[in-house]
């Protein structure tokens, strides 16, 4: 039972790294239509960063992260502003490819910095430190991952909710012709949740890479993984990103804690499909995810 409830904490702390990655997908795609393919290199460019700052620099933990905070957000409004602004109205392929670039882009500008290479991670506290209870760790990481998740779903629901910024992200992602009829700025939105994206996913880049022990320049392969997540929840929901996400991270270590116990039926790294097999089901099943909004159009 211990052995059980180790990989379901281990699972809930993984899926709130996807979940985190999987709002900066949804945020973007809500406010303005588009995939950003670019998602996992922000995480990256965040946690090396904050790993430069901590390591090289000399900074106090915190300095580095509001550092590698201000330079992801400044990125990401750059980008919309200078590059996908001037896409509008180009075909969704045109504006894909334009991500695609700056994915590879923003990691060969990394390598290129020649600190690429593995390296500890920036942290305030030890990797293995944590606290025992019952027979299972609780990983000091992961349970601040699970908290700041829980911190950040919650600022953004206040976000949305109740401030003005937020009330006009919502009137855009619901009709940007009425928005602008509004008087909202939609380029100013577009702006802000591409801030709000890369800033989000530099917060799970630093989890991650101290879950991970090391850093190098393969680390936004992760949000490979939240693909799945946003499909589950729904590409248009952001609860639905926060859910799948979980429940991705879950079914993944739990397949991966058990598969030696199978290794006719499995084999080894069989954990490393699920998420894409999770995916395509539900493509089949319900093709707009749990909470994805179902469009109806008219012919």
């Amino acid at each position: 039972m211990a052995y059980f409830l180790q990989l379901v904490f281990a699972g809930l702390a993984q899926g709130c790294i996807y979940a985190l990655v999987a709002l900066g997908f949804t945020i973007i795609y809500k406010a303005s239509g588009v995939i950003n393919f670019a998602q996992g290199e922000f995480l990256l460019v965040g946690a090396f960063l904050a790993s430069v700052g901590t390591f090289e620099w000399q900074l106090n933990f915190f300095v580095a992260v509001a550092i590698a905070l201000l330079a992801t957000i400044l990125l990401g409004i750059a980008f919309e502003r200078f590059a996908l602004r001037r896409m509008i109205g180009r075909p969704v392929f045109s504006i894909i490819m334009v991500t695609i670039g700056l994915d590879i882009l923003l990691r060969t500008g990394v390598v290129m910095t020649g600190r690429s290479n593995e390296r500890s991670p920036a942290t305030p506290y030890s990797i293995a430190s944590g606290i025992n209870y019952g027979g299972v760790h609780f990983g000091a990481n992961q349970l601040w991952t699970i908290v700041v998740t829980l911190l950040i779903c919650g600022a953004l629901y206040v976000f949305f909710r109740y401030t003005r910024y937020g009330l006009a992200m919502r009137a855009t992602a619901l009709d940007q012709e009425a928005a602008l009829a509004l008087g909202i700025t939609v380029q100013g939105v577009y702006a802000l949740a591409w801030g709000i994206a890369a800033a989000v996913a530099t917060i799970a880049g630093i989890f991650l890479a101290i879950n991970v022990t090391t850093f190098d320049s393969t680390l936004g392969g992760i949000a490979l993984f939240a693909f799945p997540a946003i499909i589950l929840g729904g590409l248009d929901s952001i609860p639905g990103a926060v859910v799948g996400g979980i429940i991705i991270g879950l079914i993944q270590l739990l397949t991966q804690g058990y598969e030696s116990h199978f290794p006719s039926i499995l084999g080894t790294g069989f954990d490393t499909i699920t998420p894409y097999l999770i995916m395509l089901i539900v493509l089949l099943v319900r093709p707009y995810g749990l909470f994805g909004t179902r469009k109806v159009e008219r012919v």
